[in-house]
């Protein structure tokens, strides 16, 4: 019987408490309808296509349950030891056992991390392979170069958020301020006397300088050098007077007397500096700058798994052994959902294309 028959012979009215008899291409059927509304059978084109998506629900939902079925990579796209490899290497260690398979860290640094975010960005979007993403390499960068081998928001499935790491800001002990608002005052009454140092142009300390200037609305003279931690030797020995420093690596400096400390850079405290105050605190409202961390896999990966992958690593990241290994690092953990990293991320892009622009930066760390 074709398709067209079925449709026109399965077609009656059901009367509550009655039993009906339907003749189709299977055979009569008899059922006790409970209902007045006129029972229709769906034409065969709209059946065949529910039948696929039902189809493929299930086929997704046992893709889900099966995956997965080998080793998960885990790419890093920087040198070990540093901040992503540390939250990576520590989520690959929660995660093995609550996917129950290997989860491998590989280390793939070079062109500032491009390399490796476009591995991720070509491989197949099976859920196998997976990138530590972090600000630098899927905002900064797409907001400073005009071309790129991958697309943050077209090449990539993000999962969740990992962590975050906020800078401090600090300042050589000559300088007579002793919170971000005494050292607004004093930059306005001292245009261009000021100077900042950084790591680079286009480097994270950069572009928290470069913030901070427009939203104070003072002019502070930039100083590059090639590396942070030359930058934080050249505020130790009053070359500079400022600078934005990865927390961790200033504390030894601080806590000697030959840095002060005015703010931290994010919304709330340092674990590792308790006793500081956030920029936004100290004098300066609404600003806020970190280095996010999250995993991303690559665009088309199926939304199970995603879903998969989501659950486990916020599981993971929210466990106390991640927790405090971050925080012993200077980060602080944060999760996400997969919809609200993907709005985090476009957001972080507009903000910092447009402290790029306005500050005429051309060229990356």
């Amino acid at each position: 019987m074709t398709p067209e028959a079925i449709s026109k012979t399965i077609t009656a009215t059901e009367t509550h408490g009655t039993t009906r008899k339907f003749s189709g291409g299977f055979g009569d059927v008899s059922r006790t309808a409970y209902s007045s509304v006129p029972f229709r059978v769906i034409p065969w084109p709209v059946f065949r296509l529910v039948l696929a998506a039902l189809l493929s629900c299930l086929a997704a939902g046992a893709l889900a349950q099966a995956y997965p079925s080998r080793v998960v990579r885990i790419i890093v796209a920087s040198a070990p030891g540093g901040g992503s490899d540390l939250v990576g290497r520590t989520l690959a260690q929660k995660l093995a056992p609550a996917l129950g398979q290997q989860v491998v860290v590989e280390n793939r640094a070079g062109a500032g991390g491009r390399i490796g975010a476009e591995i991720v960005a070509r491989a197949v979007p099976d859920g196998y392979t997976l990138l530590v993403g972090t600000s630098s390499l899927m905002v900064i960068a797409p907001a400073m170069y005009a071309k790129l081998p991958y697309d943050t928001q077209r090449d990539f499935a993000p999962v969740s958020l990992l962590g975050s790491a906020a800078y401090v800001l600090v300042v050589h002990p000559s300088v007579p301020a002793r919170s971000a608002r005494e050292l607004i005052t004093l930059a306005r009454a001292r245009p261009d006397k000021l100077t900042y140092a950084s790591a680079g142009s286009g480097a994270s300390s950069h572009l928290a300088g470069e913030l901070f200037k427009m939203m104070a609305g003072v002019k502070i003279v930039h100083v590059p050098y090639r590396a942070s931690p030359l930058a934080t030797l050249s505020v130790v020995a009053g070359e500079s007077d400022l600078m934005f420093s990865n927390i961790l690596p200033a504390v030894p400096a601080i806590r000697g007397g030959r840095l002060r400390p005015l703010g931290i850079t994010s919304a709330k405290r340092s674990s590792v500096l308790a006793d500081v105050p956030t920029i936004e605190e100290s004098g300066l409202p609404g600003y806020e700058v970190v280095q996010l961390y999250g995993l991303l896999a690559p665009a088309g990966t199926p939304r199970e798994i995603v879903r998969r992958l989501n659950e486990e690593t916020v599981k993971a990241v929210r466990s106390p052994e991640m927790r405090d290994r971050l925080r012993a690092e200077g980060s602080e953990v944060a999760v996400s959902t997969p919809e609200e990293l993907e709005k985090t991320i476009a957001s972080e892009l507009r903000k910092w294309t447009k402290v790029i622009k306005q500050a005429g930066i051309t060229e990356a760390p």
